[in-house]
């Protein structure tokens, strides 16, 4: 019997009904069209409408539909990670919502936040527990209802950011295929430019801090822009080195969605040509956590056993990384 490693057997995304495109956008803030696609990539983007309706509402739409395509039950799950930048609430943890929400009971669960690179954060971490064989079925969530912490008098952020999740099953495989390498790293450096200043511990919400919309997502576009070009081009080839890839072995390169500009600066880092890139930031935006597993669940018939896939993010915190992973089934049959 081989080596246990992770492999990823199902793949379910969840976007909100709500569309806010760009045209809209015009009429709450001083920008355009043009203006916005030329810079990001971003035609439109999805909205979660309604009372008391948070991250989790994401998240648990996700793994239900994961439930059903894999015919698993909900009481099979042993591990609920839910990546998020968002929760529901500090605490309880949004894992813990969607678990009672799809009746996991018998799983434990908790968030990981670590920004945009969150669910290959979760899914590394959610593979650790795999391969020990401590568990057989993980359950990785990427998702984000991002429109909770953008001003929408911003346009330098309120272009941006979509609503939106995905979640992934992970089981243990012996024949090669699943997770084959990740490297994840973080500058906590980065912090100053890219961050929401108020509602932490350091600087609890006050008439002030409401005042003066210290609650909503705040960045400085260059620096950010610069680093996350670097990082997620360096550590995508850096992966590919340790692997002995070539970009002949690359059947698809899976960038987090922040920005077409960056996507495209990291696929020619990788010598990977445009048909090899999935892209649907035109119709999400940036969803945060849920990009990456939105577009494995979009590309998902058009994946075929044994296909190389790298996944790349960069996100606050600064936070980046890349995963390998050979993908484990046929999902066109």
């Amino acid at each position: 019997m081989g080596k246990i490693k992770a492999a990823i057997t199902g793949i379910e995304g969840y976007v909100p009904d709500y569309i806010l495109t760009n045209k809209e956008l015009e009429t709450m803030v001083d920008t355009n069209d043009e203006w916005i696609v030329s810079r990001t990539g971003i035609k439109e983007r999805r909205i979660l409408k309604g009372k008391d309706k948070g991250t989790s509402v994401i998240g648990a739409k996700a793994v239900e539909g994961l439930l059903k395509k894999t015919n698993i039950d909900a009481k099979e799950i042993d591990l609920i990670i839910c990546a998020t930048a968002t929760p529901d609430m500090i605490f309880p943890s949004t894992a813990c919502i969607i678990a009672d929400k799809v009746g996991a009971t018998n799983a434990f669960a908790y968030d990981l936040m670590a920004a945009c690179s969150g669910f290959l954060y979760a899914l590394s971490t959610g593979s650790k527990f795999i391969e020990t064989g401590a568990y057989k079925r993980v359950v990785v969530v990427g998702a984000d209802k991002m429109s909770s912490i953008i001003n929408y008098e911003d346009r330098a952020t309120c272009i941006i950011f979509g609503d939106g999740g995905g979640a992934v099953m992970l089981e243990p495989c012996t024949n090669g295929l699943g997770v084959q390498d990740s490297i994840l790293k973080s500058d906590g450096s980065g912090s100053e430019f890219l961050h929401m200043k108020a509602g932490g511990s350091a600087k609890p919400a006050s008439y002030a801090t409401i005042d003066s919309k210290e609650h909503f997502v705040w960045q400085d576009g260059q620096t950010v822009f610069k680093a996350a070009v670097t990082s997620m081009a360096d550590v995508s080839e850096e992966i590919m080195k340790n692997n002995n890839l070539c970009s002949n072995d690359i059947a698809w390169l899976v960038p987090h969605q922040a920005n077409q500009r960056i996507i495209d600066a990291t696929a020619r880092r990788m010598g990977v040509g445009n048909e090899k890139v999935m892209v649907n930031i035109e119709k999400y935006g940036n969803t945060t956590s849920g990009t990456i597993p939105l577009c494995l669940w979009e590309w998902e018939d058009q994946l075929k056993k044994g296909d190389n896939l790298i996944l790349a993010a960069f996100g606050g915190g600064f936070t980046w990384g890349s995963i390998y992973l050979k993908w484990a089934y046929d999902s066109n049959k």
